[in-house]
């Protein structure tokens, strides 16, 4: 897929065209919105519906907090879990028991499918009550063109657009625990078998929340072939708050080499408009 070289015209109050300004971006679709107002900073390919992989934790994260469960208890994991996950590797074993709160941070964090799985098992009502809150969740905040079949984001069947991505990410923001998981550099959780305690390392899937020029409130990133690389994020940049969504880029770091050329972009001075 070829990059495309995209024009935007932004004024004072994003309102008339003044300043011109191009940017070639990897991302099929994309989307720079302010967090505060709403107002697209940048867009390109923003309706299309596409599959999301992993951003989908967002949502699972989500519902989870909603239903007020125990984040103490401990999750026994099933083979059940091993079947959703379709092939997908991991290091948590069937048998294993892990609190609730450390399948989340494992889902947000590492992106690890299997802990997500295993969060959307234990829901009450099971698997199929935990796809129903997903998608009448995604109703509630507007995510008119989404739709969600399981809690991983394995299944290309989880889709959603750029805009609509925004939403997720502006609702997730408002959740402490999302911002804290999501953006955590690194962590361990314990684990037992029944015999014996251990703890497992893990590390956050976005490297971005590691480098001194970024300012991560919220970040979550996605791959699986359908959807290529995907990342979502709410940033601190040029005295904004901004929302930025990277969909279906090609290349291992094209999703991250996405979201420096837009910062650069922006703090070059390419956007004028009004503060917020």
């Amino acid at each position: 897929m070829c990059a495309l070289v995209l024009v935007l015209f932004l004024s004072v109050g994003f309102a008339q065209a003044q300043d011109v300004r191009k940017i070639a971006l990897r991302s099929s679709s994309a989307l720079v919105q302010d967090a505060a107002t709403g107002e697209v900073v940048f867009g390109k390919n923003p309706e299309a519906v596409v599959p999301i992989a992993s951003i989908t934790k967002l949502m699972t994260a989500m519902v989870i907090l909603d239903a007020g469960l125990d984040l103490d208890e401990p999750i026994k994991l099933s083979r059940e879990d091993a079947v959703a996950m379709k092939g997908s590797r991991s290091r948590l074993r069937t048998g294993l028991q892990i609190a609730r709160g450390d399948l989340l941070l494992l889902a947000l964090m590492a992106s690890e499918n299997r802990a997500a799985a295993a969060l959307g098992a234990s829901y009450p009502g099971g698997l199929e009550a935990f796809i129903d809150a997903m998608n009448l969740k995604a109703a509630a905040i507007d995510m008119h063109d989404s739709r969600f079949v399981e809690p991983t984001g394995l299944s290309p069947a989880n889709v959603s657009t750029a805009s609509d991505l925004a939403k997720l990410v502006r609702a997730a923001h408002e959740y402490p625990l999302i911002r804290e998981f999501s953006t955590k550099d690194r962590g361990s959780i314990r684990v037992t078998d029944g015999r014996r305690t251990r703890a497992l390392p893990y590390g956050n899937t976005n490297g971005l929340v590691r480098s001194k020029y970024w300012e991560i409130e919220l970040s979550k990133t996605g791959y699986i072939s359908e959807a290529g690389r995907c990342l979502v994020m709410q940033v601190r940049l040029n005295d904004k708050d901004l929302i930025v969504v990277l969909l279906d880029s090609w290349g291992k770091h094209s999703r991250i080499g996405d979201a420096n050329r837009i910062r650069k972009w922006l703090e070059s001075g390419a956007v004028t408009g009004r503060s917020s």
